[in-house]
Parts: structure tokens; C-alpha cells; sequence
């Protein structure tokens, strides 16, 4: 009886190890991709940041337009950002729809934002948004550096053919008809 019990026991915890080791296989890839795109857009790589993207996401903004958009944002002499650390959320288990699979990842960025350049007026919009965006105990104004500090929650949508390489589309209500376009309908209710 006692090796019966044993030897279920032992099953049950092998089967466990190994469910848990194949999710695991997914959030390493998951994190690793997502950790490569991120350091590409700290390091100011945005071609390489750009082919992290989801690639059906240039049907809705193209390929150069992205580069662009990209490159103003963070390459921007008014408005200078570092993307200082990047933490991990929730990442969800990867689902099969139409032969490729979707994860909703959530994670943060501390980014600190310089505004020195910009004048008083400009200054207090810029407050305005990212308060808007970000909420108000996200946004720290370091008055010595003429900097804001930003805790910036970020959900991206993670998205493979093989679950080994993965690319990704940052998920934002706003944007949500557009990525109706890209996303199935199971991903969207998610945002």
C-alpha cells in the first residue's frame, strides 16, 4: 500500500514538474524577446527594436512610419528618455488561434524623461499626459534635474509561430479598432 502511495505521489509531482517546466520554457522565451526589444530601444537600436514587432502590425502602421515614430520619441532633442529598468508582470500561458500563438505579457518600465529643454508652457502639458497616461502616483517630477520619473505599466501582446521566437504588439485601449484588425477577438477582450 505504502509503495502505491509512493508511486503516486512520485507521479503526480513528476507530471506537475513537467507542466510547470514547459510554462516556464515559455515565459523564459517570452521574457527573453521582450528584454532584447527593450535593451534595443534603450540602446537607441531602433531597426533592431522595430523587427521585434509583430510584423502584421505594418499593415496598419508601416514598417517606416514606426521607425520614425519610434526615433522621435526616444531620440528626441526636446525631450530626452532613458529607459532605465524593465520588471516583469503576469505573463499569460500561450494560446493556439489560426496556427499561432498569443500571450498577453504585462510589465513596467522606469523611464526618466528629461523636459529641460522644453518651455514652461510645454512643460506643464507634458504633465498633463503622462499624468492621463500613467496616473498620478506614476509620475515624479525631479525638479533638480528638470526630469520626470515614470513607472510605466505596459501590457504587449507576445505573438509566436514556434513559441521559441517571439514578437510583439503593445496593447493600448486606444488603440484597440486598429488592433482589431491584427489581434483575434479573444486576445482584444483582454485589454
Amino acid at each position: 500500500m505504502k509503495t502505491k502511495s509512493l508511486l503516486f505521489l512520485f507521479v503526480l509531482l513528476s507530471f506537475i514538474s513537467f507542466a510547470q517546466t514547459k510554462v516556464n520554457t515559455d515565459d523564459l522565451a517570452i521574457k527573453k524577446n521582450l528584454t532584447y526589444f527593450v535593451n534595443s530601444i534603450k540602446t537607441k537600436k531602433i531597426d533592431q527594436a522595430v523587427n521585434c514587432i509583430y510584423p502584421k502590425f505594418f499593415t496598419i502602421v508601416a514598417k517606416e512610419q514606426m521607425t520614425q515614430i519610434l526615433n522621435l520619441t526616444y531620440n528626441n532633442p526636446f525631450m530626452k528618455i532613458d529607459v532605465q529598468d524593465l520588471k516583469f508582470g503576469a505573463i499569460e500561458i500561450p494560446e493556439l488561434i489560426n496556427n499561432e500563438y498569443f500571450s498577453i505579457t504585462n510589465y513596467s518600465l522606469m523611464l526618466k524623461c528629461n523636459v529641460n529643454s522644453m518651455n514652461d508652457e510645454m512643460k506643464k502639458q507634458m504633465n498633463a499626459a503622462l499624468i492621463n497616461k500613467y496616473g498620478k502616483n506614476n509620475v515624479k517630477y525631479l525638479a533638480n534635474e528638470g526630469s520626470y520619473l515614470i513607472n510605466a505599466g505596459m501590457k504587449a501582446c507576445a505573438v509566436s509561430k514556434d513559441r521559441k521566437y517571439w514578437k510583439f504588439v503593445i496593447l493600448e485601449k486606444e488603440y484597440k479598432t486598429e488592433l482589431a484588425k491584427i489581434l483575434p477577438k479573444k486576445v482584444l477582450d483582454k485589454i
